[in-house]
């Protein structure tokens, strides 16, 4: 079964000032210990940046073991809140002005910054996650079948729950995170047809605040599980954080996100973290880098699904085997496609 836990390496963290608001966390740095590389490597986050203990930390440790294992250097830019897509055009012009090739975007907000600079630095390699709509041929586009590890999760609430009611929590309201959704959704209903699902998120386009706001978090948490729900999945990166605090204090479930959050959360509310969709980010981007190194470079839409371990769930809490009833039959469907599970909610 297509399951699996990260352990969240501990790295040095060193932070620049950069223009537009962004700062580098890592720096020009490589590793001592691994074959020397020429490949220098730009990677601009998300908001949250380093330590959100969700999508970007997933995205750091990809970087951070190509770092280690194939010695390239690299530089981290961060992304703030609020900020215009002319910001987010300065932070990858800057990586390609100094030389790094590739450049990595975390997440779909860059697509249309990266449209741009992009056309303007044809020589660059370029890759962005969770967006495939750029046609530029010097970007690669790196995404996930986010429905299928949802749905998966979703079989796993509906199993937990003892109330038949369960939440979903997204960031932003956008189609990415609505492919989360209708999987969840989906995973619930066909482990237990009589399932209620709440379904709210966090803010609106081009409001992206969504994703690290734990106190919104955490109060539209609360308010889920004020009205039934025993078992809330937060798809909302770092506001993740705050809707564990308010499963905690209920002592419900928690269903955490991209990265293995029970190995990450705070040790107060770490055992109501049941699980958490793991979507391998890390994986995508050490192989595109690697591929990079090794000069056969990945080009067009690299898909990472289920059956190429792109997602699954995290069995680090013990507490979730009593629960993965079903898990594998829904599994070897989804993988041999006899099941198709819906993108739209």
């Amino acid at each position: 079964m297509r399951r699996f836990s990260h352990v969240v390496a501990a790295a040095a963290v060193v932070l620049l000032a950069a223009a537009c608001g962004s700062s580098s966390s890592g720096g020009d740095t490589g590793s001592s210990s691994a074959p020397a590389s020429d490949v220098k490597v730009g990677l601009a986050y998300d908001v949250g940046g380093r330590g959100d203990q969700s999508f970007n930390d997933s995205a750091a440790r990809g970087l951070d073991k190509a770092k280690s294992e194939l010695g390239i250097t690299a530089k981290e830019l961060e992304a703030s809140n609020g900020e215009t897509d002319a910001q987010k055009e300065e932070r990858l012009r800057l990586l390609a002005q100094g030389g790094y090739n590739p450049v990595i975007a975390v997440g779909f907000a860059y697509a249309t910054a990266l449209g741009k600079v992009a056309d303007e630095f044809p020589d660059t390699k370029f890759a962005i996650i969770d967006d495939s709509s750029l046609k530029n041929t010097n970007v690669t586009s790196l995404v996930f079948a986010e429905e299928q590890g949802s749905f998966l999760v979703g079989v796993i609430a509906a199993n937990a729950s003892k109330s038949g009611t369960i939440g979903f929590i997204g960031g932003v309201n956008t189609p990415l995170l609505q492919k989360f959704q209708a999987g969840y959704e989906a995973g619930a209903k066909a482990a237990k047809p009589s399932i209620k699902v709440l379904s709210k998120y966090l803010s609106e386009p081009p409001d992206f605040s969504g994703f690290n706001d734990p106190a919104k978090g955490k109060t539209t948490a609360a308010g889920m599980l004020d009205d039934g729900a025993d078992v809330v999945y937060a798809a909302a990166g770092g506001s993740g954080s705050g809707a564990f605090e308010a499963v905690a204090a209920k002592k419900k479930w928690a269903i955490g996100v991209d990265s293995d959050q029970y190995l990450t959360a705070a040790a107060s509310v770490k055992q109501y973290v049941l699980t958490s969709m793991l979507k391998q980010v890390d994986v995508a981007v050490f192989n595109y880098i690697k591929a990079d190194v090794d000069g056969s470079p990945l080009t067009g839409v690299q898909t990472f699904d289920l059956k190429a371990d792109g997602v699954g769930f995290s069995e680090s809490n013990p507490a979730v085997k009593d629960y993965t009833t079903g898990v594998e039959d829904f599994e070897k469907k989804i993988t041999d496609g006899s099941l198709k599970v819906p993108t739209t909610p």
